[in-house]
């Protein structure tokens, strides 16, 4: 008959400690980050709409002139609105894939190897 003790079963596994991560200076690294780049070009683009929006108010007589045949200045600047808004989410993908993610994966790593 054998002595040895049975095996112990550890139980389910623990969940990660997330206000540990949060709290961590790899996390702070990562929000930073983040911050850094969205909240500026977040501000630049509020006041380049709202710029459009006061001179569509306010200056019809300029937002009126001719550029060429038929385009005036109101429709090359609503143009250039949707044009800096793919240049914004092109430029932010980029950042976030050389920048965020990376940090975002060693995090995440790290958490998945704990648990």
């Amino acid at each position: 008959m054998s002595t040895a003790p049975p095996p112990t079963d550890p139980g389910p596994p623990r969940p990660p400690d997330f206000t540990a991560v949060q709290a961590g200076p790899e996390f702070g690294e990562l929000r930073r980050s983040y911050r850094s780049f969205a909240f500026p070009l977040t501000v630049a683009f509020i006041l380049w709409y709202l710029l459009y929006v006061l001179l569509s108010s306010y200056a019809g007589g300029f937002m009126g002139t001719k550029v060429f045949g038929n385009v005036n200045v109101a429709f090359v600047l609503g143009i250039a609105q949707f044009v800096t808004t793919f240049l914004i989410a092109w430029w932010y993908s980029r950042h976030a894939a050389a920048k965020l993610d990376p940090k975002a994966e060693a995090i995440k790593a790290r958490l998945e190897g704990d648990a």
